[in-house]
């Protein structure tokens, strides 16, 4: 084999797993590996992992994929990129070592203390300050329950990471947060780039102390070091990018280039990006970011918390029967949900599911919202409530997909990537569900690693024209058009789904404090 001239590292920590690959230049993959991450619940609404297990995991991807490609590739590695889930509470002592178990996305157990940040602030205050939506799943409130509910932890915290940050911490001894991160943390003032005062004084701490000083993805915060390179495979004095979030690596992933283009990571969750000429208002559900794509100013983001998880709950909950007769079948439990779910007319025969099983963030916000099964009587079958569960979930992304429309943004097509674009079905519905096309891309595009050594390309110049980059090496594989009949269906449907979850969103609030009250 002929070996090229330089050869790239991405590494995405995501929530279920953490994934790598290398690859060359011109877009051929040489290894990837990946291994499994654990969710832990330590309490109510509390969901936590292990940053022990994700440098376990990492080191071993790493040591995996360079045993994989050999001396020689490896020693032609130009740079690598981490990406991760966000937004992330991993406090650290002055030598790096976790504190406590890392408050993840998911943890729900600080709302009281973002509704006292934002009651000090003012809400409008605070929208403006941060450029979105208070949620329970970003930093302030983690950093204040973390605080109140762990004096003696917090009082040894040197920093607090994300959790790429961690892996950065372990490569290069470095405390780093990208830019990316920073400004989704909520911490971070969006008209000044810096961590801001008012917010920090509303929690009571030193956002300049605590947090490290956010750089830009592409920015090169160490060098791979001897120790890191014994406990990886790799070399020593690799360049490490800042990186990114994974909801903005997986957005070059999928060669989002234009305006027009919107793309979904449909995995555990669902983060949707549409592009836009212009920022958004701030106070608005699904606001913009900058976008460093030539063409593509600013993009809208927008995450959904249970896509994927809403079927892998459904399975493990609801699924027996189908579990039972996919093994029968020899089939795959996934194939065969996706199977019975497309022989189901659209509308599920009546049968509405809301996918709100973590409350919901774009464009709802809102932490107490509830999955709901709406609809059934005494002739709804099984596979009805399968096609609901498909259905509902693309209920959820069109909601997100209107509400980026009245703001400004267009979508003529939707490229779907992550373990959703495996469905066929899941794919035709969102295609009716949207009345666009939805472009299948192959195993390589889309990918987050892939994104991940998109970035690191361009930080070390093996890629100094991205755009060009990404519109030569990212693949649509397939395009599936609207079905029309579903499409009907679906837009006559729509408004029921919006209007039965703003009349019961009073009563989802109440039924959570009850069961909170009964809980004590």
């Amino acid at each position: 084999m002929t070996l090229a001239e330089n050869y790239l590292i991405g590494m995405d920590l995501g929530t279920t797993n953490v994934k790598a690959i290398l690859m060359d230049e011109h877009g051929t993959l040489i290894a990837s590996a990946s291994r499994e991450n654990h969710l832990i619940f330590p309490g109510q609404n509390m969901v936590e992992q292990s940053a022990d297990e994700w440098w376990d995991n990492a080191s071993s991807i790493f040591r995996e994929i360079t045993s994989a490609a050999g001396p020689e590739i490896v020693s032609r590695v130009r740079g690598l990129s981490i990406s991760s889930q966000t937004v992330t509470l991993l406090p650290v002592d002055r030598e790096g070592n976790p504190l406590r178990g890392a408050m993840i996305w998911m943890d729900n157990r600080s709302a009281k203390e973002m509704h006292y940040i934002s009651l000090t602030l003012g809400h409008d205050h605070m929208v403006e300050i941060i450029g979105g939506q208070p949620d329970v799943a970003f930093l302030p409130n983690k950093i204040l329950w973390f605080k109140n509910n762990e004096p003696e932890l917090f009082a040894k915290t040197y920093k607090i990471l994300q959790a790429s940050s961690y892996i950065n911490l372990k490569l290069t001894g470095v405390f780093s947060c990208d830019m990316d991160q920073a400004a989704r943390t909520q911490c971070l003032n969006i008209h000044t780039l810096k961590w801001d005062k008012e917010i920090a004084d509303a929690v009571g701490v030193n956002f300049d102390v605590i947090l490290p000083q956010p750089q830009q993805p592409t920015e090169i915060i160490g060098y791979v070091t001897d120790e890191a390179a014994k406990a990886t495979g790799l070399i020593s004095g690799i360049p490490v990018c800042a990186g990114a979030s994974d909801a903005m690596t997986s957005m070059y992933a999928t060669g989002l280039s234009k305006l027009g283009d919107a793309s979904e990571s449909s995995g555990t969750t669902s983060l949707v990006f549409v592009g836009s000429d212009v920022q958004s208002a701030c106070d608005i559900p699904v606001v913009t970011k900058p976008c460093g794509i030539k063409g593509v100013p600013y993009v809208f983001d927008a995450p959904i918390n249970t896509s994927g998880a809403a079927l892998k709950w459904y399975l493990e909950a609801l699924g027996e029967i189908d579990r039972e007769k996919a093994a029968a079948l020899g089939k795959n439990a996934y194939t065969y949900i996706n199977e019975i779910a497309e022989e189901v007319s659209a509308g599920s025969n009546g049968v509405m599911f809301f996918p709100y099983l973590l409350g919901e963030r774009a464009p709802l916000w809102n932490s107490h919202a509830r999955g709901m099964f709406i609809g059934m009587s005494l002739d709804t079958k099984h596979e009805d409530f399968t096609r609901a569960v498909f259905e509902g979930t693309a209920f959820a992304l069109r909601h997100v997909v209107e509400t980026i429309k009245a703001a400004g943004g267009k979508v003529d097509s939707l490229r779907v990537t992550g373990g959703g674009a495996k469905s066929h079905t899941w794919s035709k519905i969102k295609a009716s569900m949207l009345r666009v096309p939805v472009l299948i891309l192959d195993e390589r595009s889309g990918d987050v690693p892939f994104g991940d050594t998109l970035i690191a390309g361009q930080a070390v110049g093996v890629f100094p024209d991205l755009t060009k980059t990404i519109n030569e090496l990212v693949t649509v594989k397939e395009v599936i058009e609207p079905v029309e009949k579903w499409a009907n269906v679906y837009d006559k449907l729509y408004p029921f789904y919006i209007d039965l979850y703003e009349a019961l969103d009073k009563d989802l609030l109440r039924l959570r404090n009850r069961w909170i009250e009964l809980t004590k």
